[in-house]
C-alpha cells in the first residue's frame, strides 16, 4: 500500500512537473523557496519545460502584440479645460524581458496591462496636456498626440515593452464643440444667403435683358412704321371696296 502511494505521488509529480511553452510566449521559472527565491534571470524557450512543482513554478508571458481598449478618462489642459481621452493601446514584450517584468510587478500580463501600463498611459497624457492650452491642442492636435506617444514609448521601453500604436480618442470640451458647431452653421447660413443672392441677381439681370430687348424691339418697330409702309400694308389687306367708315389713306383721298 505504501509503495502504491509513493508510486502514485511520483506519477503525479512527473505529470505536473512539465509544461509546454507555446510559440509567442516566454516561460519564467520561479523558485518558491530557498536562498535564491524569486525569478531566475533567464527566459525559457518554447517547448517542453521540466520543473519541480514542489519548489518551483512556471509563469508564461505572451510576447505577441496585445491590444487594450481602455475606459475613457478626463485630462485637464494647461488653462484648465477638461478633455476626454478614450485610448486604445497596442504593445508587446521585447524578447527576453519577461523575467524582468515579472520580477518587478509580480503580476500576470493581463493584470499588468490593466494597472501598471494604464497608469503609464494616463501619466503620458497628463504630462503633455499640461503643456498645451485649449487652443493649442485644437490647432496642433497631431503634434500633441505625437508628443504623448513618444513620452509613453520611452517609458515602456525602459520597462521592457515596445509601444506599437496608440490612438487617443481625444474628445474636445463641450464648449469647444458648441463653438465649432455654431461657426459651421454660420458659414453654412452665409453660403446659403450668398447662393440666394446670386440667384436673385441672375434673375434680375435676366429681367433687365428682357426689358432691354423689348424696348429695342419697340423702337425698331416705331422707326419702321413709315407712311409708305402703312399704305403698303393697307393695299395688301384692301378688298377693293371703299371703306364704309373711317378715313381713307391720303393716297386714295387724293385720287378722289
Amino acid at each position: 500500500m505504501k509503495n502504491t502511494l509513493i508510486a502514485t505521488a511520483l506519477g503525479l509529480t512527473l505529470i505536473t512537473s512539465c509544461t509546454r511553452i507555446d510559440a509567442g510566449y516566454e516561460g519564467i521559472l520561479i523558485k518558491q523557496y530557498g536562498s535564491d527565491k524569486g525569478v531566475q534571470g533567464v527566459s525559457l524557450v518554447t517547448g517542453m519545460v521540466w520543473y519541480n512543482p514542489w519548489t518551483e513554478d512556471v509563469q508564461q508571458y505572451a510576447t505577441f502584440i496585445q491590444t487594450i481598449d481602455y475606459d475613457a478618462f478626463n485630462v485637464n489642459a494647461k488653462d484648465g479645460s477638461e478633455f476626454i481621452v478614450d485610448p486604445t493601446l497596442s504593445y508587446n514584450i521585447v524578447g527576453g524581458n519577461s523575467p524582468k517584468i515579472f520580477s518587478k510587478y509580480r503580476k500576470d500580463l493581463e493584470e499588468v496591462s490593466k494597472t501598471t501600463i494604464l497608469n503609464y498611459v494616463k501619466d503620458a497624457f497628463r504630462l503633455q496636456m499640461n503643456k498645451y492650452t485649449t487652443d493649442e491642442i485644437v490647432s496642433n492636435r497631431e503634434k500633441f498626440e505625437t508628443d504623448v506617444q513618444k513620452t509613453l514609448a520611452d517609458v515602456l521601453d525602459k520597462e521592457g515593452f515596445k509601444l506599437e500604436q496608440l490612438t487617443s480618442g481625444l474628445q474636445y470640451p463641450q464648449t469647444i464643440v458648441d463653438a465649432v458647431n455654431s461657426k459651421n452653421k454660420a458659414v453654412q447660413d452665409a453660403m446659403k444667403v450668398e447662393n440666394e443672392l446670386r440667384v436673385t441677381e441672375a434673375q434680375a439681370k435676366k429681367l433687365i435683358v428682357q426689358a432691354e430687348a423689348e424696348k429695342r424691339a419697340n423702337e425698331l418697330k416705331q422707326t419702321s412704321l413709315t407712311p409708305m409702309l402703312i399704305q403698303q400694308q393697307f393695299i395688301d389687306k384692301w378688298d377693293g371696296h371703299t371703306p364704309l367708315y373711317g378715313n381713307s389713306p391720303i393716297l386714295f383721298q387724293s385720287v378722289k
